[in-house]
């Protein structure tokens, strides 16, 4: 079977990244980012096309997956679905609807908070405009093994029409910070996490307020505390 051709603009990204691999990589060999980029540089995107493929069952390998890779290689494993072909690419798992059970579950376990912004259900916003709204979304996390899953999670209104379908979690980057901290610091953080809140200190609400001054009050500022030290 003849493929269509991957440089067909015509095509989307995802089909075209998918008939780039079939063509011009082939499956077990290897390729870079740079390369990848090179092929369409007019698609700022293209990495993050390339990724959604693993939802069809295509298997690319990182260096995370396969320890003989460099960091900027990867390894086309495996052909999936043929996205190419109308119908083959299937309404994924992670777009079908969300039970009542499964977002009462959600709700409670996300102590009916917004995992955006923090906000309970029905309070108001700062600028009293209205009430807080909480669905339950499906956000797109990055696994520490590269694959990509999608969890839910508790979101207002609000945070879902700005946050997009788009938003992405890379957890092994989180991971990667919390092991970067010094022993007190994950107490802290640990304690936090217990808590599920976060008090602010005096210092952090006076760097708050700090940050939101104009430039002339911020040099007040400046000028005010080398007083106090002095």
């Amino acid at each position: 079977m003849v493929l269509p051709s991957w440089r067909n603009e015509n095509l989307g990204s995802m089909v075209r990244g998918a008939l780039w691999l079939e063509s011009e990589v082939g499956e077990g060999n290897t390729f870079t980012k740079a390369q990848l980029r090179a092929a369409f540089p007019d698609l700022s995107q293209i990495d993050r096309r390339l990724r959604g493929l693993r939802d069809y069952g295509w298997k690319i390998n990182t260096s995370r997956d396969d320890p003989t890779l460099q960091q900027q290689e990867q390894r086309y494993v495996a052909k999936g679905a043929e996205v190419w072909i109308p119908g083959q690419a299937k309404a994924l798992k992670h777009k079908s609807s969300i039970t009542a059970a499964q977002r009462a579950r959600v709700l409670r376990a996300d102590n009916f908070l917004c995992r955006s912004c923090g906000i309970g259900s029905g309070e108001e916003y700062g600028d009293g405009v209205e009430q807080s709204q909480l669905n339950v979304a499906r956000r797109k996390v990055v696994l520490p093994d590269g694959e990509t899953d999608y969890q839910l999670v508790t979101e207002c209104r609000r945070c879902g029409v700005g946050g997009g379908p788009d938003r992405e979690v890379d957890l092994e980057a989180l991971l990667e910070l919390v092991e970067a901290l010094s022993p007190m610091e994950r107490r802290i953080f640990a304690g936090w996490m217990a808590a599920d809140q976060r008090s602010l200190s005096p210092l952090d609400r006076v760097w708050g307020i700090y940050r939101s001054l104009p430039e002339q009050s911020r040099q007040a500022v400046a000028e005010a505390l080398d007083d106090m030290d002095n």
